[in-house]
């Protein structure tokens, strides 16, 4: 693990993985912490050089046969609500979309090499982490151009994460060069770079 990071904990379990993202189980009860856009590693394996970067972009919460029983019988008491949520057979998933990885200590904002293997966890990225991520914003076009995912609200959600992540008095610059590197990216097409800038601009 890079030696910049600290141990964050553990949020999930990879379910299901391909080379553009994978998607995590997890308990209901531990759902607090993760949320869109944010910043996820997970490791190919104990020990390796290579951690696996990608963003939330969905948090599923499946029904099972004891939900639908308990709508239909309309039971549910305050002990039977959390029971439920608590010991469900069914976990939430979390969906990952991969837009680099760090190997041996250097960044790569393109896909990773292979996906991760079931069963492998996924944790929050720290700051640490994530400032070291977002030194450069090349992740942003894996982003923009990533189908199937809301991809302005995703790419700002990021943005904002990784501001976030800095010291209060370098959020404002970095959101201000995020908006230039945008600006770039999307220059072609100005009603989505001017939503994306509303998203992410500056308190």
């Amino acid at each position: 693990m890079n030696e910049t990071t600290t141990q964050q904990p553990v949020i999930g379990s990879v379910l299901r993985a391909s080379t553009m993202g994978f998607v995590c189980g997890t308990r209901s009860q531990d759902i607090g912490h993760p949320s869109f856009g944010a910043f996820v590693r997970t490791q190919h394996e104990p020990g390796s050089e290579t951690e696996v970067i990608g963003l939330i972009y969905a948090i599923s919460i499946d029904d099972d046969p004891l939900v639908r029983q308990l709508i239909l019988a309309n039971n549910m008491n305050t002990a039977t609500t959390r029971d439920q949520r608590e010991n469900r057979m069914v976990p939430v998933e979390i969906s990952v979309v991969n837009i680099g990885y760090i190997q041996a200590g250097r960044v790569y904002h393109n896909l990773p090499p292979r996906p991760p293997l079931s069963l492998d966890p996924v944790q929050l990225c720290d700051n640490a982490c994530i400032q070291q991520f977002t030194g450069r914003f090349d992740f942003l076009r894996l982003v923009l151009n990533t189908s199937e995912v809301p991809t302005e609200e995703l790419a700002a959600a990021a943005l904002l994460h990784a501001a976030s992540a800095r010291p209060p008095e370098q959020r404002y610059d970095f959101l201000v060069a995020a908006g230039r590197q945008l600006a770039g990216l999307l220059a072609h097409d100005l009603p989505r770079l001017q939503h994306l800038l509303r998203l992410i601009k500056p308190a």
